[in-house]
């Protein structure tokens, strides 16, 4: 009795794999399923198909026919006649575009609607994606017929068209007439707002791509040219846009009146795209969603406008406005201390040591320490971008627990803010702010106060020095750094 159990287990198992792996490669086994349509091509099945003859004309408008009689294997999702006479005759109207519509239904290689991964983008002849989700649904079309085999591929009969999309940035390129946002986007094809935006544009090779190259929105936010990811805009209509950026010019302030827009305008441009299409059933109410910049962007959809726009690589919201309070705007610089650009004197790597720790709660946290350089006024040095025109208040932590002695000491350290060294010689009084020596106390692991400085134009402080004492005797020479932060002050 035991021993035929065992046997019927095995048998049962043994036809659930043999199921299982039968499903997970149907393309594999189409030769077994009887379907004449196998001795015949792609391009043959499609036109002698009585409900996919308007979608075959269209192959041999374009020569796909010809493709899809060929020896690679391919998949087409083919509209039935009736979605057919819904397309457009504006998207149909040049051979470029018949081409165009012809690639956004076939896709390189075979596509079961039985599939291990139960959504995919997967890439379509032209340049777009499309979401095969389920085993029914291939883009914005349901699969009515799924799995017709040929010879070199499968096709799916659909029940609407798969017309190409703009991407998010086509569609912004579309709108410069109508939206002051979107008009300053695309005006980042020639403005710069880094120094390495010079550089991109200088070397970017002109074509469909050379946008997201060097345009400094695409380059240094999202590439939303990119048609394999998804994002969300939010595209703000002029008089909530341009509320926005005026919000801002105080804490973006230049050294002219049309930088001062560029870089008010950018930094309200670039809190409004996330990277995940948010579609309209994921949005609640009000949705708080982070942008890469840490900032707190909170969507209240009451102030859309008209109907989503899903586009081939995302969705655009138009919205009335979206108000960011600058204290969520403002964010706080924070400078890590094992992330120093430089030291000094350069020849003592050896009494640097970049520490791994764990504070009170037991999390792991990282630092740096300075330790027995036999040197006076060694030097950590830093760097910090995008700072606004505003007030700082300033803080570090330095977690002084010296794991190179017996015992800790207290020692003194000192951070200067945009550093002024001539000739070897440090010129504290000429920086922008000399906070002087500070203690460092044993075993405080909270954030220390050091003081403000004021930035009456935004910048970028390219030397920020952490100094050690004035002395080389070892334990009063430490230097300790967890991070620095630097936190802007609403006017």
């Amino acid at each position: 009795m035991t021993i035929s159990k065992l046997i019927n287990k095995k048998l049962f198992a043994g036809i659930v794999t043999l199921a299982l792996f039968s499903c997970s490669d149907p393309w594999s086994d189409r030769e077994n399923n009887g379907d004449d349509n196998l001795n015949i091509t792609l391009s043959e099945a499609i036109a002698s198909n009585p409900e996919t003859s308007k979608f075959a004309e269209l192959l041999v408008q374009s020569g796909y026919d010809k493709i899809l009689s060929g020896s690679k294997t391919y998949t087409v999702f083919t509209p039935t006649n009736e979605a057919m006479t819904q397309v457009d005759a504006s998207l149909l109207n040049t051979p470029e575009k018949v081409t165009a519509f012809v690639q956004n239904h076939i896709a390189l290689t075979a596509y079961s609607s039985i599939r291990k991964d139960a959504s995919e983008k997967i890439k379509m002849l032209g340049s777009k994606y499309l979401l095969f989700k389920g085993n029914a649904t291939i883009g914005d079309a349901t699969i009515v017929t799924a799995d017709k085999y040929a010879a070199n591929g499968v096709f799916h009969i659909i029940n609407r068209s798969l017309a190409p999309k703009k991407n998010i940035w086509e569609y912004i390129n579309s709108q410069t007439a109508s939206s002051s946002m979107s008009n300053y986007l695309v005006s980042l094809n020639e403005l710069n707002i880094y120094d390495s935006d010079i550089t991109a544009k200088e070397n970017a090779v002109p074509g469909v791509l050379a946008d997201s190259l060097s345009n400094s929105f695409l380059k240094n936010v999202y590439n939303v040219n990119n048609e394999k990811n998804s994002y969300t805009l939010f595209l703000i209509e002029d008089e909530g846009y341009n509320a926005e950026v005026d919000k801002l010019r105080p804490y973006l302030n230049k050294s002219t009146a049309d930088s001062t827009t560029t870089y008010s305008s950018y930094f309200t441009v670039r809190d409004m795209v996330f990277p995940k299409a948010y579609m309209p059933n994921e949005l609640p109410d009000k949705l708080t969603l982070t942008t890469r910049f840490g900032v707190k962007v909170e969507i209240d959809k009451t102030q859309i406008v008209g109907e989503p726009v899903v586009l081939s690589n995302g969705i655009v919201y138009r919205m009335k406005k979206v108000d960011v309070p600058l204290t969520d705007r403002l964010v706080t610089t924070k400078i890590e201390g094992e992330n120093n650009t430089s030291f000094a004197p350069s020849n003592l790597r050896s009494k640097i040591f970049y520490r791994e720790q764990k504070d009170l709660n037991n999390i792991f946290f990282k630092d740096v320490m300075v330790y027995n350089s036999g040197a006076t006024l060694f030097q950590l040095n830093y760097k910090a971008t995008d700072l606004f025109s505003t007030k700082y208040d300033v803080y570090w932590r330095a977690v002084n627990i010296n794991n190179y002695s017996s015992n800790a000491t207290v020692f003194q350290q000192r951070l200067i803010v945009g550093t002024v060294i001539r000739d070897n010689v440090n010129y504290p009084d000429e920086a922008i702010k000399n906070f002087g020596f500070k203690n460092v106390e044993i075993g405080v692991y909270t954030d220390v106060y050091l003081g403000e400085f004021t930035l009456t134009n935004a910048q970028d402080i390219d030397k920020i020095t952490l100094f050690g004492a004035n002395t080389t005797t070892v334990g009063n020479n430490t230097m300790i750094l967890d991070y620095l932060k630097f936190v802007p002050v609403v006017k």
